[in-house]
């Protein structure tokens, strides 16, 4: 009886999300501008309620906990600080500029600004790094499925098994969102993002209660949170006992310092709030640029108790599992919650929370759907295909993108899925964020040269700027090594050319493994993007536009 009650928890919060979904289709007519952005007139505090939704993936609601879990303090809810400095810059330069350029596609401000290759170049970048992360992300949902199978099977799940529960869990999510996002629009993306954000308000509230009580209240946290960095908020990651410079390479290594907080946040923030067409579609949907900016700034100002909510969970966790062992507790950080949640919660409130979990990847999930198929529709389809497109012949092409980048997002969640299966010590914060944080940088920069200068910028100039800041991410961020790693995988018996570029100080042999050289600084997720904006503005700027 007590999966009945879970299940019509379930079934009914997929009722309402569909149903609100369908219902936002018949609203208004068919064209281009109320399918992507309602015809800029939804409500800041709907578009307040959306920003948080989409923010927060399954990723989040699963992987937060999990950091929190693991390091048993709050230090990575630092990084929402930078969060809310970067969304004021971009409340007063990036968005009025939007409004007043009146698009839809937000790089089409970069082809007025300097042309159509620089603009098909950012799409081109958005379009491939929203697939990859939204993809990558897509799967975190499923692992509450593959518990829930463990549990009522009472056995562990095989590899091959687990790659089919996330697989069926991912094309279930991914079809039913693509039902009423291909219908409805963004207005369907904004209102199920409100009954999503309330749906996980509830969940994180009700989980931390039930673990406040579960372990006993304050007096049961306090006697086992006793090691020093338990609790711990900030950390400036500055050892007084080292030198300026190995202090400073230090924190470029690290992932939740002060200084991350405070520069690599923001510059992050600042490219995910302002030059992806994934969040900033949905601040277009406001009446006017004032509208916009308040639902902005007041979404970084929830962040930060959502944050620590979600950090204090996985906290309560690490107690809890400490005063309650476990030997089934499974070795992923991230699962962790979601085997509590199965385990220990009674049932109806189980559904609630799964319901919760679902939410959240439906909701990145609609957004992302929809910001790619405009981007595609309004930069490549109307330009190279649909010159002669009327409205509702456009309106069908973008309804069509949607499913096809439903398609290719199940895929991408799915090969995750399987990828994660077989490295089960992997962490979900920094592998998701870390995969726009390469490209994401090259984007800012153009758009920051865009804004902040008249003259500056070329659209061959922007194209060299756009591929130096990959490439600059991509050496100090260890990928060129990774990939060796990738194909050559663990082994013991070191090729001749392995050997030469080592010797040459452009590798290092561990382990059967090879790493960036010592010579060479290590960047961690917070920074790639920082470092890339830096890298392709300067790029960028060298060149200048000649007088017409």
């Amino acid at each position: 009886m007590g999966y009945f009650w879970d299940a019509f928890a379930i079934f009914a919060y997929f009722a309402l999300v569909i149903g609100v979904g369908l219902a936002s289709s018949r609203r208004r007519g068919q064209n281009m501008r109320e399918f992507s952005v309602g015809s800029r007139q939804l409500p800041w505090w709907a578009v307040l309620a959306s920003i948080v939704a989409a923010e927060l993936s399954a990723a989040t609601f699963l992987g937060t906990p999990g950091e929190g879990y693991h390091l048993r303090n709050f230090t990575y809810a630092q990084l929402a600080i930078g969060t809310i400095i970067a969304r004021i810059i971009v409340a007063y330069l990036f968005i009025r500029p939007f409004y007043d350029n009146n698009v839809v596609s937000i790089y089409e401000f970069l082809q007025l600004r300097f042309g159509v290759a620089t603009k098909n170049a950012a799409s081109a970048v958005f379009l491939v790094t929203r697939l990859l992360a939204s993809g990558t992300r897509l799967y975190v949902a499923a692992v509450v499925v593959v518990l829930g199978y463990e549990m009522v099977h009472g056995v562990a799940a095989t590899n091959e098994q687990m790659i089919w529960i996330y697989g069926g869990a991912v094309l279930l999510v991914t079809a039913l969102t693509t039902v009423y996002t291909a219908a409805g629009g963004i207005r369907a993306v904004v209102w199920t993002d409100l009954i999503q954000a309330t749906v996980m308000g509830g969940s994180v509230i009700y989980a931390i209660v039930s673990l406040w009580f579960g372990v006993g209240g304050w007096a049961g946290a306090h006697g086992i949170l006793t090691q020093p960095h338990d609790l711990q908020v900030f950390d400036s990651g500055i050892d007084s006992s080292k030198g300026i410079l190995t202090n400073a390479w230090g924190i470029l290594g690290s992932e939740y310092t002060i200084w991350a907080a405070l520069l690599g946040s923001v510059f992050t923030t600042m490219a995910t709030h302002g030059t992806d067409q994934d969040m900033v579609q949905r601040m277009l949907t406001a009446k006017n640029h004032h509208k916009s900016r308040l639902a902005l700034i007041l979404s970084g100002v929830a962040d930060v108790p959502i944050a620590l909510g979600f950090l204090f969970i996985g906290i309560l966790l690490a107690v809890f599992y400490q005063l309650h062992p476990d030997p089934n507790l499974p070795t992923k950080n991230p699962e962790v919650f979601a085997y509590y949640i199965l385990h220990q919660l009674p049932p109806g409130a189980r559904g609630l929370l799964v319901a919760g979990v679902l939410a959240t990847a439906m909701g990145s999930l609609s957004t992302a759907l929809n910001a790619l198929a405009t981007s595609f529709t309004q930069d490549f389809w109307v330009p190279y295909f649909g010159r002669d497109a009327d409205q509702r012949q456009i309106v069908s092409a973008v309804r069509w993108s949607t499913v096809v980048f439903a398609l290719l997002l199940a895929a991408i969640g799915t090969i995750t899925a399987a990828v994660v299966v077989y490295s089960p010590h992997a962490r979900i914060i920094p592998v998701v964020l870390g995969i726009f944080g390469y490209t994401y940088g090259s984007l800012l920069g153009i758009f920051l040269l865009g804004l902040t200068t008249k003259n500056r910028g070329t659209e061959r100039g922007n194209l060299i700027a756009m591929l130096a800041g990959f490439i600059g991410v991509a050496i100090l961020s260890g990928l060129p090594w990774d990939l060796i790693n990738a194909v050559r995988g663990h082994s013991a018996d070191i090729g001749s050319t392995i050997i030469q570029l080592a010797q040459h100080g452009l590798l290092q042999i561990d382990k059967g493994y090879v790493t960036a050289p010592d010579w060479l600084v290590q960047i961690e997720f917070p920074w790639r993007v920082m470092f890339g904006t830096i890298i392709t503005y300067a790029v960028a700027a060298c060149f200048k536009r000649k007088k017409v």
